[in-house]
Parts: C-alpha cells; structure tokens; sequence
C-alpha cells in the first residue's frame, strides 16, 4: 500500500484522523492510495459509520407523503399557488422532519423548495395586484422552515459577510462558501466524493505515464482534497522505476480567491514534503447571465504551454460541467469543450450526478428529484446513525441546497443542471472526443473503498460502455465517472 508520512493540513484542523482504503498492488501500473491519516482539513468528530434500524411504520405514513408531494407539484405547475400552499402546510406539520426517517427528511427539503417557490409566486401576485384577494396571500408557512432546527455551519457568512476579508468573492463564491462548510463532511460519510477521485486520478495517474512535465487543470478544485494521493503516487511511481521524478503544476479554478489560495498553500506544502517540483496557479471564475468559462481557461493556459510546450496536460472536471448548461442552450458548453479540445489534453476526465435535472417541464424534473434524493438519504440512513450531526451538516449544506435549485427555481436561475451519462455521451462525442478505456484498477479500488469503509449492501458498481464507472445506491446509479480524449 502507498503511504505517505507527510502531513497536508491547515489550521481549521489538527486533530481529524480517517486512513484511506487499502489498495491493492499491481505490477505496473501501480494504483492510487492514500493515507487519510496525514491529511486534515477541519476539526470535526467523525462518529463510525452505523447500521441505522428502520423506523416503524406511523399512521401517517400510510397516506403515502410521496403521492402528496406529487400532487403539491402539479398544483404549482397549474400556478394553484394557494391550493398548494395548503397541501404543504399539511405536508410539511404531518410528514416532514429534519431529524426523521429518510423519507420525512426527504419531504423537509422538497417542502422547504416548494415553499419557496409558491412563496415567490404569491408575493409576486400580491405586489402586481394589490386588489388580490387576501386568501390569495400567502400565510405564514410552517415552524420548521421559519426557524430552522439546525446550526449555521458558518454565521458569520450569513450575518456579517464584511468579516470575510477576501480579496475577490463573486456572488458563486458565497454559494460555494456553504457548500464548501459541509464538502468534507459529505467526503467522509458518504463514498461518493472518493469514488470520483480515485477513478479521475487512476485515469489521470495512466494518462501522464513517462511524462516529464504535468499540467493539471481542476474545474472545481474546492479544497484540493482530490490531489495529495495522486501527487504520492507520481512521486513513489517513478521512485520505484528508478526514473526522475516529473514537475507538476495544478491551476485550480473556483469562484473563491480566498479559499483558492488556502488551497494552493496546502498543496504546496504537502508537495514539498514529497519532495516534489510543484507549482500552483489560481483560476477565479465568474459568474453572469451567460457563463461563458472558455477564453478565461485558455488564456490561462495558453500562457503556460507557450513557457514549456512538453508540458502533458489532464483536465479534471468534477461536478462542473452541468453548471455550463442554460435553458435550452449548450453554446457555453460546447464552447468551452472545444477549447479544452484544442489544448489536446492527455485526459479529460469528468464526474457528474447521475440525474436528469435539467429538463424543461418542471414535473419531470421534479419525480427525478424524489428518486434521486431519495436514493442519496435512503443511503444516508443506511450507514450513519439517526443523530448524526454530519449527516444534518450534509443533508443542508449539500442536497437541501441543490434540491432548492431544482425544484424551488425555473428558468435562467436554476444553476444544478445534471444529465446522465448518455447526453455528456452525445456532447463529448459531438465536440471530437473519444472515449478512454477504464482501467480494471478503477474498479478494484472502488470497490475495496466500498468494502473497507462503506460496508453495506446496498451501494452498487456499473461499468458502462467501458469508459464509464457508476456508483448507485441498489438498482438507481447516482455518481458516474469518465474518461476522454
């Protein structure tokens, strides 16, 4: 197994100790692994993962909350905004808990959308036609969402935003913020996080194979938890070949100058306790009507390649492309694949949710968000205890937030605009790529990621024409990874 004795940590924890999984050793070439042990982020208290026990069935339970959500929704796809509001209240009092089962949680999250949703609409009515009806005002909605039960991860974020001393933050920026409070929560409790890096970086690790100089470009970097085990790997490989060890530079995008350059010192750090001839570059992207990330990348890198033109580059696009996706346009998209095209990359790899979030018809988007929701927490409930803080901490910072973008927005504001696999398919293909062969490591290693720190049954692996590795919970995938050139 590859380990490292070196520490990459900064000072919001010194105390977080989790060992990544086993790996199994090859003859060549050598699979990813990492010891979790030296790497920590945040001070939190990772209980074991548990078994929960199914609730018992309540009275309640049997009028069937799914159905009535359903029946929620076509009311609001009717614009019966205050028939709906009154189904809520009755949805949201008798059927919705933060702290409850899997499927009372699930129906807190959608309400809350919902809620927000009719409220807008009402308000917008109400503001139009002052004359309105006062019953087509709407009441104040239920306690649960008026006074949440949960902690702010970060309130100074929320309270006083003029304490956060950045140089640059966009209005994505702060949206990341929060969901950055609870990325390393959802990185230990759920698998879905790691499985995505340990297949990026298999591919990766194989693409870069002899090269003596590597470019890494990270769409979505966050706190660049994804490259410690690779950038071990590139070190002990080549160690172990008798062969030097090749420079390595990462530009890291995000919407966040701050958190890019916490990031970029944590890895400059841990590459020098490697030993390692490492660069970081920080990419702020920008956020407006029409995302447009194309030029941005290649000026970039363009600058780079022009100073060394041997310098192999990998694309890493990881719960990033969606974002790219507008109302019935994919210009951006395939403006911005056909830059990364043009770089003629080694590898691009790319991990996105396996959903189809970004149809037009606000109920077909929404039955897709009960199954794939209710998939994620039905697994939540499998493997973490009914208290489990972090599972609160994931639940709202992670999916409650992207449930409210799918299900409470419309239009050009919606920005959680997954696909499956077969429309990335016909894109990537449209735009020149070709598909890249998985690796049989990638599935060993995920599935000993499963076996060694996610013990139940109900997660399931698909490998899919190839190039593609699925992650699901029992027979619905959730999580799918692949490789490109």
């Amino acid at each position: 197994m590859l380990r490292s004795s070196s520490s990459f940590s900064s000072e919001e924890d010194q105390d977080n100790h989790r060992s990544s999984p086993s790996i199994i050793q090859p003859q060549s070439p050598p699979p990813i692994s990492f010891n979790y042990h030296h790497f920590h982020l945040i001070n939190t208290s990772s209980p074991p993962l548990l078994a929960s026990s199914s609730s018992s069935i309540t009275p309640s339970q049997v009028i069937h909350p799914r159905q009535l959500l359903v029946t929620c929704a076509e009311l609001v796809s009717r614009s019966e905004f205050s028939s709906a509001n009154r189904l809520l209240n009755l949805l949201s009092t008798d059927f919705a808990s933060q702290s409850g089962d899997s499927t009372e949680r699930l129906v807190y999250y959608i309400c809350k959308a919902l809620n927000g949703r009719v409220n807008r609409y009402l308000s917008t009515t109400f503001i139009t036609n002052p004359n309105t009806p006062p019953h087509y005002v709407l009441q104040p909605g239920p306690s649960i969402f008026l006074s949440p039960q949960y902690p702010n991860p970060n309130p100074n974020l929320a309270t006083n935003p003029s304490n956060v001393t950045t140089p640059r933050v966009t209005q994505e920026g702060l949206v990341t913020r929060v969901r950055c409070s609870s990325y390393l929560s959802l990185n230990q409790v759920t698998p879905f996080i790691r499985f995505t890096h340990l297949t990026a970086n298999q591919a990766i690790l194989e693409a870069i194979e002899g090269c003596k100089a590597i470019h890494i470009l990270d769409m979505e970097i966050m706190h660049g938890v994804q490259w410690p085990p690779l950038l071990q790997a590139v070190v002990e490989r080549a160690a172990t070949l008798g062969r030097p060890t090749p420079t390595i530079r990462i530009t890291g995008a995000g919407w966040d100058q701050a958190l890019l350059e916490r990031t970029g010192d944590r890895l400059c750090t841990f590459a020098r306790s490697l030993g390692l001839e490492f660069q970081f570059n920080d990419l702020v992207l920008h956020n407006s009507e029409v995302v447009d990330h194309a030029d941005l990348v290649e000026n970039a890198l363009l600058v780079v390649h022009q100073n060394n033109e041997l310098e192999a580059l990998a694309v890493n696009c990881g719960d990033y492309l969606h974002r790219l996706l507008r109302e019935y346009d994919t210009r951006s998209l395939r403006r911005f694949l056909h830059k990364v095209k043009t770089l003629n990359p080694r590898v691009l790899t790319i991990g996105e949710r396996e959903a189809d979030h970004n149809h037009p018809l606000f109920l077909r988007r929404f039955n897709e968000a009960l199954d794939h929701y209710g998939s994620l927490f039905d697994s939540l409930e499998a493997t973490l205890p009914p208290q489990s803080q972090e599972r609160v901490a994931v639940e709202e910072g992670w999916f409650g937030g992207e449930i409210k973008d799918v299900v409470g927005e419309e239009g050009e504001s919606r920005r959680e605009r997954h696909q499956r696999y077969e429309s990335w398919e016909v894109l990537l293909r449209s735009s020149g790529f070709k598909s890249v062969a998985l690796s049989p490591f990638s599935l060993s290693q995920a599935k000993l990621l499963l076996r060694l720190h996610y013990p139940s049954e109900g997660y399931q692996l698909q490998v899919v024409n190839t190039n593609c590795l699925m992650l699901g919970w029992k027979n619905r995938p959730l999580f799918s990874v692949s490789s490109w050139q």
